[in-house]
């Protein structure tokens, strides 16, 4: 068995196979968490709790919840719990110093960070440490996003990444391969246009071929998109441009709308302004919720907090739209709420530069309550927001994994695309099988024990001897197998020193049935070699013949192994193949006699490695004392 070591840091995850019901529970809550859906990945983690089931990790997942809430006070009970289990990670303690601060416990939050910072936390913005909010100070406690360059970025701006079966629409204002180019006179780019292009295409060359077919890129901005589940309706944001003719309000200012497009036969056409637009301001950014009953944007019309605004309309069954609802002053500031996102879970992202940010717009994530009232924003924190513009969010349904854009230092052209992954849920997974037979062990049972034998976790594996735990990063465990008839298995596993990236571990076992005394042979006798050879002496085949006959008639189930040795003379190297070809003789005596080859579970050479006596090279040993290392040895591994 072959045991792979590896290693990691995150948020704590721990789940199994749906063997029994609580993991399924656990990985419901542990989904729903990965997605920003706290309230009720908090309820799942209650349950959990209540059934004393992965407690502990329950309870940390829980705390994290109440603090993402905005709720100080349930976090500070449930992390009090955390800090006194053992082998905690020390993130926890500075979890608890900033939710004690929450409930404005200070004296008792400053124990707690200096337990952290002794343990061997880095505090190095004391600015941030003293920000009232604590919620943002939690979340952003470790790094927990991080950054893949994207191979289709160009030297103009590229933005609005969006994916949707199996592909990738953005903005762009590359003009490649285009003859007559048209320049946006603001930035003296060429103006945006969309383009697509195949996920799993390796492909940088992304030019005038890519664009969208149909009739929606025109000598305009467009950009960004959303599309419908069933991939047949997109909206779009446009410069007020219809019918060839250019809109403006009565400042003459060009402002940008939102319109829809239908797919027909491969081609986007079709075009509809919405309803809801005016040239008096603009509306832009679409997206649509999950289920595509509503469609946020962002606009500057009248009556709004100040700057541009987060708002969304309703969509009826008819197809029609309502009125637009601003999302209040939770999301919304005096300056400007842009690029609208939600998840699959029905969580709002978007980009600000009226929040506390780190400069310019930055990507916040929201929270809602049980009853979907969004409460508070989050700070998605480095590497996705800098001191620059951070914006166009977009998440895939796992949660785990999506795009960006940002016109950070260091990208390729004045707006840039950048692929992010979160710290993937880390699991430990194997197969239980029987070392005789080389088949699966079904329900076996599978504890995971902390480094101090405390159980975390128990269940059997599956039909196919198969098991599934998820773990915690950069964390020592135990794991015990046990079986009926089998000899019971336990092995040290750690989770430290692995990438980010790496989401899963592998842990095989090979159990030995226990072996019963059921016949009066006690033992096979070993046979003997002539120095410096492997063939088979005559006196050694009377007992191979022996051994024949016991197999294949007196006991048909018994199994054996085979081991043959050398004695100390010549080197190590010679004497390993010596000892692998007195095996090889030995293996092949036997089945050329009859023996079933599936009942022999192994021949091995030893060499030298396992003298019965001191005769070793140091040693002036006698031609019979050599004799008896000279050997091979047969163990039964079953008879019954």
């Amino acid at each position: 068995m072959r045991l792979r070591n590896y290693l990691l840091t995150s948020i704590i995850l721990l789940t199994s196979l749906p063997v029994l019901a609580q993991y399924g529970s656990q990985k419901k809550a542990d989904n729903l968490f990965n997605k920003f859906s706290f309230v009720s990945a908090a309820q799942v983690y209650h349950n959990l709790i209540e059934k004393d089931f992965n407690a502990d990790y329950a309870t940390r997942q829980l705390a994290d919840s109440y603090a993402f809430m905005r709720n100080p006070d349930s976090a500070v009970v449930y992390y009090k719990k955390v800090v006194e289990q053992p082998n905690v990670p020390i993130a926890y303690y500075y979890n608890y110093a900033q939710a004690l601060r929450g409930v404005k416990a200070y004296k008792e939050s400053r124990v707690w960070l200096k337990r952290y910072k002794k343990a061997g936390g880095e505090i190095n913005d004391e600015k941030f440490l003293k920000d009232s909010d604590f919620i943002n100070s939690i979340f952003n406690a470790k790094q927990q996003y991080f950054l893949t360059d994207v191979n289709f970025n160009s030297k103009y701006s590229d933005f609005g990444a969006y994916e949707h079966d199996g592909h990738i629409y953005f903005a762009s204002s590359r003009n490649t391969g285009v003859s007559t180019k048209h320049i946006y006179g603001w930035n003296e780019e060429p103006f945006l246009d969309i383009y697509v292009t195949d996920k799993s295409v390796n492909d940088s060359i992304i030019d005038h071929k890519s664009k969208l077919k149909g009739d929606i890129n025109t000598i305009y901005h467009e950009g960004p998109i959303t599309i419908t589940k069933d991939g047949k309706t997109i909206f779009f944001s446009r410069n007020n441009f219809s019918k060839n003719v250019l809109g403006k309000d009565e400042e003459g200012m060009t402002n940008l709308k939102i319109y829809k497009a239908s797919l027909i036969e491969d081609e986007w056409t079709n075009i509809e302004e919405l309803p809801f637009n005016s040239n008096d301001f603009s509306n832009g950014h679409p997206a649509l919720n999950n289920d595509g009953t509503k469609l946020y944007f962002a606009s500057n019309m009248p009556d709004g907090f100040g700057g541009t605004d987060i708002y969304y309309v309703d969509i009826n069954n008819d197809g029609s739209f309502g009125k637009p609802q601003n999302l209040g002053n939770v999301v919304n500031t005096d300056k400007n709420e842009r690029f609208p996102f939600i998840n699959n879970e029905g969580v709002l992202f978007f980009s600000s530069d009226g929040h506390p940010g780190l400069g310019l717009l930055d990507i916040f994530g929201t929270v809602s309550d049980k009853d979907n009232n969004i409460i508070s924003v989050l700070n998605l924190g480095v590497p996705v927001n800098s001191s620059k513009d951070d914006f166009s969010f977009f998440m895939n349904e796992d949660g785990l994994s999506g795009y960006f854009a940002s016109n950070r230092n260091g990208g390729i052209g004045s707006d840039d695309i950048y692929a992010y992954d979160r710290i993937p849920q880390l699991k430990i997974e194997g197969t239980i099988t029987d070392i005789t037979t080389n088949t699966p062990v079904p329900n076996a049972m599978v504890t995971l024990l902390d480094s101090n034998n405390k159980e975390i976790a128990r269940l059997e594996t599956d039909d196919d001897g198969n098991y599934e735990i998820n773990i915690d990063r950069d964390t020592d465990y135990i794991i015990n197998i046990k079986k009926d008839n089998y000899i019971e298995d336990t092995r040290q596993v750690s989770s430290k020193g692995l990438e980010n990236k790496v989401r899963s571990i592998t842990a095989d076992f090979n159990l030995n049935r226990i072996v019963k005394k059921v016949t009066p042979i006690t033992e096979l006798y070993p046979i003997y070699f002539d120095f410096n050879k492997f063939d088979i002496r005559r006196d050694g085949t009377v007992e191979l013949d022996r051994i024949v006959n016991l197999m294949m008639n007196t006991y048909p189930s018994m199994i054996i192994k085979i081991e043959s040795h050398t004695d100390s003379r010549g080197s190590s190297k010679y004497n390993d193949k010596l000892s692998l070809d007195r095996a090889n003789a030995t293996y092949k005596y036997l089945v050329d006699k009859g023996v079933d080859p599936n009942r022999i579970t192994e021949y091995k050479g030893y060499g030298e490695q396992k003298l019965t006596n001191d005769c070793d090279d140091t040693m002036d040993c006698t031609e019979e004392q050599h004799q008896a290392n000279r050997r091979t040895q047969f163990i039964v591994i079953k008879m019954e």
